[in-house]
């Protein structure tokens, strides 16, 4: 008696589906938080590096280094750029002439990304916490 109460134990299959959802679910709930945290990030880097190439053109028309700074500076002020991660105040802006090249310079933008909402979201490695896009642009045409 005591081995067939055993065996008809054996053979439930009742909670089957509970017992695979407690294992599985973690691993989908980070996956999913996850590929949620890459899309911000993704996002707010494709955002930063679109609004980098948009302040070079609008410093191309700058005379020397020093206007070239301020021309991409108040674009990026005036930017009519409204992404919901992106915070103008927390860029960091630089229009670099290059040494090795005179008729070229650099928009270089670099965003503080601390207070993106992905960091709480405890996924799989995160990506760094500073996004950095820049621009090259020619001076004088070809």
């Amino acid at each position: 008696m005591q081995k067939n109460h055993s065996l008809r134990f054996l053979n439930r299959t009742d909670g089957a589906a509970a017992l695979e959802f407690a294992i599985i679910a973690p691993v989908f709930f980070l996956t999913v938080f996850s590929m949620i945290a890459y899309g911000i990030y993704l996002g707010a880097a494709h955002s930063v590096q679109q609004l980098s190439a948009d302040a070079a053109r609008a410093a191309v028309a700058g005379l020397s280094q020093s206007e070239r700074q301020s021309l991409a500076e108040n674009f990026i002020e005036k930017s009519t750029m409204h992404h919901p991660f992106i915070d103008a105040h927390k860029l960091k802006i630089a229009a670099v002439d290059d040494a090795t090249n005179p008729n070229q310079f650099t928009v270089t933008l670099k965003y503080d990304a601390r207070d993106l909402p992905i960091w709480s979201l405890y996924s799989y490695a995160m990506p760094g916490k500073e996004i950095t896009g820049f621009s090259t642009i020619r001076l004088g045409g070809m």
